[in-house]
C-alpha cells in the first residue's frame, strides 16, 4: 500500500516550534553533512501537517506539489528564532503538469513545488540543484534527506533531519524512481521514506557534489505493505529541471 508522506497525523505545530532539531544517529537512518542540514527545511500546513523542502536559492523551496493543497496556509518553520517562528511564503508555484488525481490513484506525476519567501532563511543555505543521470542503473545512489518519523504510523522524531542511503529498484523512468534499503531490498523494515517526509530531497553524488535531483512522493511498508521502510518513491527533476529555474527565474532568484 502507498503512503503519501505528508503528515496525516494531528501532530501539533507547537511542540514542532518548542523544540529545536538536532541531528543526531537514530535508528537506521543517519546522519547528514552540515551542508545539507542548512539546505532542509520543515514545511507545516494548516491542520497539523508537515512536509520537508529544500533550499535550491537563498529564499526558494522546492518541495511535493501534494504538500500544497489548494486553500492550504502552508508555513516554513525558522528554527534561528527563540522560540522559532512560523513564516508565509510570499509566492507558491506547484508545477502545471501536476495531476492530484493521478495522486491519488497511485499514478506517476509532476509532483513538484517551489515556494519564495520574502527573504533568505536565517541559517540556512542552498543545495546544488541537479538532474539525474539516466539511464539508471542497479549500481545507482541516492541519500534521501528528510523530517519524516522514525515509526510509522506515528510522530516520533518527526521535525529531527535525517538521511537514508538508497538503492534504486525496479525499471525506473524519468516519472518515477523506486527507492530500496540495500540491506533489506523491500522484503522487511529498512530504510526509507515516513510521515513527514513528502517533498524530501533525493540526494545523488554528482563530480564530488551532492545535488539534489529529486522529491519524496509516497513510500510503502516492507512487501508493499502499508506503512514504512519498504520502498521509497521519488519524483525525479529531470522533466522538471528547467520549470524549476525559469520560475525561481521569474521571482528574481538565481539557482546555483
Amino acid at each position: 500500500m502507498i503512503r503519501y508522506p505528508q503528515t496525516i497525523l494531528t501532530i501539533s505545530i507547537l511542540t514542532l516550534l518548542a523544540t529545536t532539531p538536532a541531528y543526531p544517529i537514530v535508528g537506521s537512518r543517519s546522519a547528514p553533512s552540515e551542508s545539507i542540514v542548512r539546505a532542509v527545511v520543515t514545511v507545516a500546513a494548516a491542520g497539523g501537517g508537515v512536509c520537508t523542502g529544500t533550499m535550491i536559492a537563498p529564499n526558494i523551496i522546492l518541495t511535493a506539489a501534494h504538500c500544497l493543497a489548494p486553500g492550504t496556509a502552508n508555513r516554513v518553520i525558522d528554527y534561528s528564532a527563540k522560540p522559532p517562528r512560523l513564516i508565509a511564503p510570499q509566492q507558491v508555484a506547484v508545477h502545471p503538469r501536476y495531476n492530484a488525481q493521478f495522486i491519488a490513484a497511485h499514478r506517476a506525476t509532476a509532483d513538484v513545488a517551489l515556494l519564495r519567501l520574502s527573504a533568505p532563511l536565517p541559517g540556512k543555505s542552498a543545495a546544488l540543484l541537479g538532474v539525474p543521470r539516466v539511464p539508471f542503473s542497479p549500481a545507482s545512489r541516492f541519500t534521501v534527506v528528510g523530517i519524516g518519523s522514525i515509526v510509522a504510523g506515528s510522530d516520533s522524531g518527526v521535525g529531527t533531519i535525517r538521511a537514508a542511503p538508497l538503492a534504486v529498484t525496479g525499471q525506473p523512468g524519468t516519472l518515477q524512481v523506486r527507492l530500496m534499503d540495500p540491506q533489506t531490498q523491500n522484503k522487511s523494515a529498512g530504510m526509507g521514506a515516513c510521515t513527514g517526509d513528502s517533498g524530501a530531497p533525493a540526494f545523488e553524488d554528482q563530480d564530488g557534489n551532492s545535488v539534489v535531483v529529486g522529491v519524496v512522493s509516497w513510500s510503502t511498508g516492507a512487501n508493499n505493505s502499508a506503512g514504512c521502510g519498504g520502498l521509497t518513491g521519488v519524483t525525479p527533476l529531470t522533466l522538471y529541471n528547467d520549470w524549476i529555474v525559469k520560475t525561481a527565474r521569474s521571482w528574481g532568484a538565481v539557482i546555483p
